[in-house]
């Protein structure tokens, strides 16, 4: 899809790289929580079950935030009519808001952290984005 502001272009393929670096991340984070949920509660058997647990167990509440931003992300780019700049801007916005990461904040923050803290790969991965929405 190309925008018919051309002008936004930059902006979009801005978004597309933060989008990219989400999914990524978005992986490496659902594999190590599959992984971590595994020690708690046993062996996830099949790729459905597991998807019954990212969408409805509390386990995996922390992450929907992100899963839906990447959906709000391709159904903006998805979308034909004008993309506008604010609706950039505020996607980025809520990527920068996505990526808090603390040790006190909300449980949201405090599990993102943990996992940061667990894998290097994931503390690269948040590093990568970080910079890429500088």
């Amino acid at each position: 899809m190309t925008s018919t502001n051309f002008s936004l272009d930059p902006e979009i393929n801005h978004l597309r790289e933060v989008r990219q670096g989400f999914l990524r991340l978005h992986k490496a984070l659902l594999d190590a929580e599959r992984e971590t949920y595994e020690q708690h509660f046993g062996k996830i058997q099949t790729n459905g079950e597991f998807f019954q647990l990212v969408i409805s167990h509390e386990w995996f509440d922390w992450l929907r935030p992100m899963s839906q931003f990447i959906v709000q992300v391709d159904e903006l780019l998805d979308d034909k009519a004008a993309i506008a700049a604010s609706q950039i801007q505020d996607l980025l916005q809520q990527a920068k808001t996505l990526l808090k990461a603390s040790e006190d904040g909300t449980l949201s923050e405090q599990r993102y952290d943990q996992a940061i803290q667990r894998s290097p790969d994931i503390a690269f991965m948040h590093a990568v984005l970080l910079n890429t929405l500088k």
